[in-house]
């Protein structure tokens, strides 16, 4: 027989197996829209797509912790956006300040959802079948498959040998059914359908994680206070000093309940202790609570352990000074009065920075700025303290004058002033007027305005949140871990016995086959040829066990040696979504 070639026409270019027609060329057939969306589909529902947009989304979120986000700290962000001019805006258009709710990101969560979903549910109707269906036949020639043994045991009932080996793999949690064959019988034994079990509920799990978080993106709310001893707060939107909701939050449904601030507490490392002089040791900020309907509660928060009330927790965050300070005009009017919130400038003896506005002042709007120093000197660094604690209290301030700017409309930080645009109060010599004060004392400026230092209060800021997927996110995570678990610690593994009688006894053949990595199945497989052979010959307990530690044997073992051939691949259904 002969092979022709077709060699190309003169009207074609190209050379190619199969004639042409008529001088054209077979067209493809076309997918047509749904052949377009079904490929499309089941490429958004494959494994590769599931890893490569779960990797997507890793990489997406990684913006959100190198840049400030503005749904956490504006101030921080605007911050950013004036140091960094072009580029800050360039940032800011592509969504990089409010990383977790840009459409990008936003996209990439829900393709990746998608996917999820698409991958879960065939194999969820698969493995159900899985477990609805018997271990599958034993193969004609089991000499191709891990750990085969073949035992010639001469004057051994067959039946009694497969009702034995039977009887062990049920014993070892093996699925198992008995088949006859032309000339021998079989026991199909599976086992380890829970490590499939284990990696559906891991990915189903995954999907309750990325559905409770984005239910809490949209329905949770979360708001920071700042609260001084002996004050309280009603829980209500209007008293929070910044706060930020879902899309779906609904301010009506807020929990009715209030506290005050009983007492705040703060130990630092002492000379002579362990540890850094100055370094916290604990916070502790004791409070009360009143709910409608309910009894007054006290409660102590630190750091790390909130309180919980009724559709709210609340946590400690931080903690600072509050000196209670007096400033009157020269007109003799008390333009403030009461404690003022110092804000720490990060240095371990807690110098805080003090800011009161007085715009009531008169003849001139007034501002004093300056620090509060809780162990304070001054010294040639400037005004500084040496200790957290408040051993020494003491104010260095300056005053100004001039407009606040408070009534230009445009929203000003209550903790910071613009002292360029003020005037400064001098002294004779034409110096800005340096005060310092000890708690107690008071100073009267040239110009008739005093300041006095009449106390000293701590405050603690809290933050306030409500998350009704909170308690199902850490259900639904700690459902992936143990699906997890199961999925990388359970083998699946099938096992078959054959056994075919003979005229002075029985042939014994057994042999098994992982359907993944299992190293221990060969062992086993050697241990229940051993226990079965061992049983029959008397010197066994009777109730041979497929996965107990082989024991030593001298029997005649006839074929080829036990191997580890390569790995069978696994069915299609069997394939793990990332």
């Amino acid at each position: 027989m002969t092979r022709e070639r077709t060699t190309p026409s003169s009207t074609s270019s190209s050379w190619s197996s199969k004639p042409e027609v008529d001088g054209k060329r077979p067209a493809a057939p076309s997918l047509g829209l749904r052949g377009t969306l079904l490929f499309l589909w089941r490429q958004l529902t494959s494994m590769q797509t599931a890893l490569i947009l779960l990797m997507l989304l890793a990489i997406a979120a990684v913006p959100g912790s190198l840049y400030p986000q503005r749904g956490v700290n504006p101030a921080l962000t605007e911050q950013f956006l004036e140091e960094n001019g072009r580029w800050g805006e360039i940032l800011d258009a592509l969504g990089f300040f409010d990383v977790f709710s840009s459409p990008w990101f936003s996209a990439i969560y829900l393709l990746l959802f998608i996917s999820l979903i698409g991958c879960i549910v065939p194999r969820v109707g698969v493995h159900l079948r899985q477990l609805r269906a018997q271990p599958p036949r034993t193969p004609s020639r089991l000499t191709r498959f891990t750990g085969y043994r073949r035992i010639e045991l001469p004057g051994v009932e067959s039946d009694a040998l497969l009702e034995r080996a039977h009887r062990a793999l049920r014993r070892s949690r093996y699925r198992t059914v008995v088949r006859e064959e032309r000339a021998s019988r079989s026991v199909s034994a599976e086992r380890g359908l829970l490590r499939e079990s284990g990696n559906l509920l891991f990915h189903i799990a995954l999907v309750g994680v990325l559905i409770c978080i984005a239910g809490g993106q949209l329905t949770s709310y979360r708001g920071q206070i700042t609260v001084i001893e002996g004050d309280g707060f009603a829980n209500s939107l209007t008293r929070y000093d910044s706060f930020e909701s879902g899309a779906w939050f609904d301010e009506s449904h807020m929990p009715d309940f209030r506290f005050t601030l009983e007492d705040f507490r703060a130990s630092y490392v002492q000379p002579g202790e362990a540890g850094t002089v100055g370094e916290p040791r604990s916070f502790e900020a004791d409070v009360r609570v009143t709910t409608p309907g309910q009894e007054e509660l006290t409660r102590t928060l630190q750091v790390n352990k909130p309180l919980h009330v009724d559709g709210a927790s609340m946590y400690l965050l931080g903690n600072g000074y509050a000196p209670e300070v007096t400033v009157t005009d020269p007109e003799g009017d008390v333009v403030a009065e009461g404690p003022v919130i110092t804000v720490p400038m990060g240095d371990i003896g807690y110098t805080s920075q003090l800011v009161i506005k007085a715009p009531d002042a008169r003849p001139e709007q007034t501002a004093v700025v300056g620090f509060f120093l809780p162990t304070g000197t001054i010294d040639e660094q400037g005004p500084h303290s040496l200790y957290p604690d408040a051993l020494d209290p003491q104010l260095a301030l300056t005053v100004h004058q001039g407009d606040l700017g408070l009534d230009s409309g445009v929203p000003q930080n209550a903790y910071e002033v613009d002292v360029s645009t003020l005037t400064p109060i001098t002294g004779e010599d034409g110096n800005p007027v340096l005060i310092r004060l000890y708690s107690g004392q008071e100073f009267e400026l040239p110009d008739g305005t005093t300041i006095s230092f009449d106390g000293l209060r701590r405050y603690a800021a809290f933050d306030i949140a409500h998350d009704p997927f909170e308690r199902w996110v850490l259900v639904f995570a700690l459902t992936a871990v143990g699906g997890l678990i199961l999925s990388l610690f359970v083998p699946r593994r099938r096992v078959w016995v054959r056994v075919r009688a003979t005229d002075g006894g029985a042939v014994l053949e057994v042999a098994g086959l992982a359907r993944s990595d299992d190293p221990a199945l060969e062992e086993d497989v050697h241990a229940l040829a051993s226990s079965l052979s061992t049983a029959q010959d008397g010197t066994g307990d009777g109730e041979p066990r497929p996965d107990a530690a082989p024991a030593a044997d001298g029997l005649d073992v006839d074929g080829p040696e036990p191997h580890r051939p390569p790995r069978a691949p696994d069915d299609p259904s069997e394939g793990s979504a990332p």
